[in-house]
C-alpha cells in the first residue's frame, strides 16, 4: 500500500464506523405534518407574499408552487421576505429559473422591499404536498393522481 493509500478497515475502526458519507438527515425546522405552506393562516406582508406565489406556476405544467407545495415558509421581517422552498426533483432543470421567478415575486408583494430564495431538500417533495387544488389542476393536465 502506498503512503497515499488510506486503508479503510482503520479508519472504520478510528470513527467506530464507517467513514465514508451516510449523512442524508437534513433539518430545517419544518415538519412534514405542517406541508404544504398555502398561507391560509397568514396575514400581513406574508399573506401578500402568498398572494404573489400562487401566480408562479411551475415550468413544466400549469400549476401553482403554492398547491404544487413547493413552498415549505414565508416569513418577513424588515421588509425582507424569505421564501423556502423546495422542486420536486434535485436535477430540476428549471431550477434557477424557478427560484427567481419566486424571489421576484415575492419582492413585488404588498410591504417587501427585497427578497431571497432558500432552497432546502428536506423534508422531500412527494405528491401528498400537493393541495386539492393542485390535485384537481394536474388531473386536469392530465397527470392521474
Amino acid at each position: 500500500m502506498s503512503e497515499d493509500a488510506v486503508d479503510v478497515e482503520e479508519l472504520d475502526d478510528l470513527e467506530g464506523g464507517p467513514s465514508y458519507c451516510t449523512y442524508t438527515d437534513y433539518d430545517h425546522g419544518v415538519a412534514v405534518e405542517e406541508l404544504p405552506a398555502t398561507g391560509e393562516d397568514a396575514d400581513g406582508p406574508e399573506a401578500a407574499v402568498f398572494d404573489e406565489l400562487r401566480a408562479v406556476e411551475d415550468p413544466e405544467m400549469p400549476i401553482s408552487v403554492v398547491d404544487l407545495g413547493l413552498i415549505y415558509s414565508v416569513t418577513v421581517a424588515d421588509g425582507h421576505a424569505t421564501v423556502t422552498m423546495t422542486l420536486t426533483y434535485t436535477g430540476c432543470p428549471a431550477r434557477d429559473y424557478l427560484q427567481e421567478d419566486v424571489r421576484q415575486a415575492a419582492a413585488r408583494a404588498a410591504g417587501v422591499d427585497s427578497a431571497e430564495v432558500e432552497l432546502v431538500w428536506s423534508p422531500e417533495w412527494n405528491l401528498e404536498m400537493v393541495t386539492e387544488a393542485g390535485k384537481a389542476d394536474l388531473r386536469e393536465f392530465g397527470v392521474s393522481v
